[in-house]
């Protein structure tokens, strides 16, 4: 007898407690943790960072009114009514390359642990919690892990150790644990399209030898990259992925590239720009930033930037699906309102090819 699921069987995007990737602090006074956290952030600023942490206040009035104060600079001060949920968080967090935790309010997967030798009780209190130390920060230069922690970690040797006025190299440990979530990156070529005012499909065209949609799955897959089709219809190829997001154009099929797999970044690549060649794929993988939604190419002389030969980031996904909810169905438009990296490029190299007389000029100018 099959067994009965009550959810649809999707790829689920990875993610910690509350968040894509975080890292819980616990063990001593919060305001040392407080201050470890700033030290470290200020020297990964080209880091997107969060804190997320516990207030000490008594008595607090609940909010009836949520107030959003913002700065020119573009800072913003939230003050609103909400509990801890962790889907939520994990929403609310979905934007940022790595989340520090007061680990003294809330328990996560990943733990620094402080050995302030007044808080061993503490520690004991929440040994359970403690699943998987990444490095301890001593406040004393004497100490050692407290005997709970020796017998949860058979290992504690081997587990770095540094004092809490280290700040140079807890910063590049945490660094290295940020390097190490950068997402692998899949290849996504764009085909089935209308192609209305060429009258024929444009990823069928042959410029190269071959039909320009082999063509740029080539070059993708040169650069070292798994790349898929995106095509319209159910199709049962390993190299195609179909869209569950439909009739939306490209922005469906970037969504669905995002539901097959939500933790790995997309080259989107479409098939009416023959002159992108090998230079300028390596470029825009040279210029990748994780730590926006999106690395995107832009000519030099165009106002706005080309969707369509973009790196998405899998942070990009759920914005794509907030554009989506309220109406809108265009990759650029999400681009334009977001945290992207812009690479600029002579326009020359991305001249859409849409009409059957740019086709036979193309050809001949290939050739020369």
């Amino acid at each position: 007898m099959k067994k009965h699921t009550k959810h649809t069987n999707i790829t689920k995007k990875n993610n910690d407690t509350f968040a894509p990737n975080e890292l819980v602090l616990l063990g001593t006074k919060c305001n040392v943790i407080s201050e470890v956290v700033h030290q470290v952030s200020k020297k990964l600023s080209n880091y997107k960072l969060a804190y997320f942490d516990a207030s000490h206040a008594k008595d607090v009035e609940k909010n009836t009114l949520s107030e959003y104060v913002f700065h020119h600079e573009g800072n913003v001060q939230i003050t609103g009514a909400s509990t801890v949920n962790k889907f939520t968080q994990r929403l609310q967090f979905s934007q940022y390359d790595y989340v520090f935790i007061n680990g003294n309010h809330y328990a996560g997967s990943k733990q620094v642990v402080f050995l302030d030798p007044e808080k061993e009780a503490s520690i004991n209190k929440r040994i359970d919690q403690i699943s998987e130390v990444t490095f301890f920060i001593k406040l004393t230069d004497d100490i050692e892990p407290f005997q709970s922690l020796q017998e949860k970690f058979p290992n504690w040797k081997e587990i770095p150790t540094y004092d809490v006025s280290d700040i140079e190299n807890i910063t590049k440990h945490v660094s290295k644990l940020i390097q190490e979530t950068i997402p692998v990156m899949n290849g996504l070529v764009l085909i089935g399209g209308k192609s209305t005012r060429m009258g024929t499909d444009k990823s069928e065209l042959n410029y190269f030898g071959k039909p320009q949609k082999e063509h740029v799955k080539e070059l993708l897959e040169k650069n070292g990259l798994q790349t898929f089709y995106s095509v319209q219809k159910p199709s049962e190829n390993e190299d195609e992925i179909h869209d569950t997001f439909l009739n939306l154009g490209p922005f469906g099929g970037i969504c669905s590239a995002f539901q097959k797999d939500p933790n790995s970044a997309w080259l989107v690549l479409a098939t009416d720009v023959p002159f992108v060649n090998n230079d300028l794929i390596k470029l825009l993988l040279e210029k990748r930033n994780p730590s926006k939604v999106a690395t995107t190419i832009k000519g030099k002389g165009k106002e706005f930037m080309e969707p369509l030969i973009t790196i998405y980031e899998p942070k990009a996904y759920p914005i794509l699906l907030q554009y989506l909810a309220q109406g809108y169905s265009c990759p650029r438009k999400m681009l334009i309102n977001s945290e992207v990296e812009i690479v600029e490029v002579d326009d020359a190299l991305i001249r859409n090819i849409n009409t059957p007389e740019e086709f036979e000029a193309v050809r001949k100018e290939l050739k020369a």
